[in-house]
């Protein structure tokens, strides 16, 4: 009798254990439906595109690494961090940059300057093709400074914000551009105006004055006419052939010797 007992709690434990198995497989069976119910939901309201809290949190932390990359540059500036000029008070006064586009594709750059009432830049912005580079040429009128101010070796208070834009070839340049696409805008440089005596020489100076006089030439090359390597244009869409005038030139000459003959 006290097998049969034993046998009769045996049999009774695992017929518990049994059902207990069922019961839980029969809730996580429910639960599994009901997360699959939620997830078709969650499509059906996002029109086919359901959220998922891992995938946005892995774009979370992506973005914030991505944030403390350093940022790629896409231009070359020469100075690199500053903008000399001359110190000559009450005069309008230049300086010049170096701009090289050092990426693979073209790229359109922006001036921005903290003081447009007293400087300009020449030009303002353009695209440069890959490999491409030019000097702009900054201008800047020299005030008078306020009592108890150093008047030479201080940094300006004035800075000149350069930017740059990826663009495609054959696009013509517009500093709309640079509003339109705030997102994909890099500030190349924050440049910081300095002054340098011009009655001591220095290193500056005399690079200064080597930017100044190529971006002078450039821009008298820039203001010489294109050779003439084609028919001539009179008018508006008039072309000329040279054979044809020498031909007209030819009868006119036997017109008037007709002429004379009689």
């Amino acid at each position: 009798m006290a097998i049969a007992d034993d046998d009769h709690h045996h049999h009774k434990a695992r017929s518990d254990g049994t059902l207990w198995w069922l019961c839980q497989f029969w809730k996580s069976g429910i639960a599994s439906s009901s997360s699959s119910s939620s997830i078709q939901n969650s499509i059906h309201q996002n029109g086919g595109v359901a959220s998922n809290p891992r995938s946005s949190s892995s774009n979370t932390v992506f973005s914030a690494a991505r944030s403390l990359l350093p940022t790629r540059r896409r231009l070359r500036l020469d100075p690199a961090k500053n903008l000399y000029f001359p110190y000559e008070l009450g005069k309008q006064v230049r300086s010049a940059v170096r701009i090289k586009n050092t990426s693979r594709s073209h790229v359109a750059f922006k001036f921005q300057t903290t003081a447009p009432k007293s400087c300009y830049m020449r030009p303002p912005g353009g695209i440069l093709a890959p490999g491409e580079s030019l000097i702009a040429t900054v201008f800047k009128f020299m005030e008078h400074p306020e009592k108890n101010e150093k008047q030479i070796d201080q940094t300006s208070k004035v800075k000149f914000k350069i930017m740059s834009l990826k663009v495609k070839k054959g696009m013509d340049y517009v500093s709309e551009l640079f509003d339109e696409r705030k997102d994909q805008v890099t500030v190349e440089q924050v440049l910081h105006a300095v002054f340098l005596d011009v009655e001591q020489s220095s290193p500056a100076l005399e690079k200064l004055k080597r930017q100044l006089a190529e971006a002078e030439a450039a821009q008298e090359e820039h203001k010489k006419p294109l050779a003439d390597t084609g028919p001539r244009v009179v008018g508006e869409g008039l072309v000329i052939d040279e054979w044809k005038e020498r031909r007209e030139k030819y009868l006119a000459r036997q017109q008037v010797e007709a002429v004379d003959s009689v």
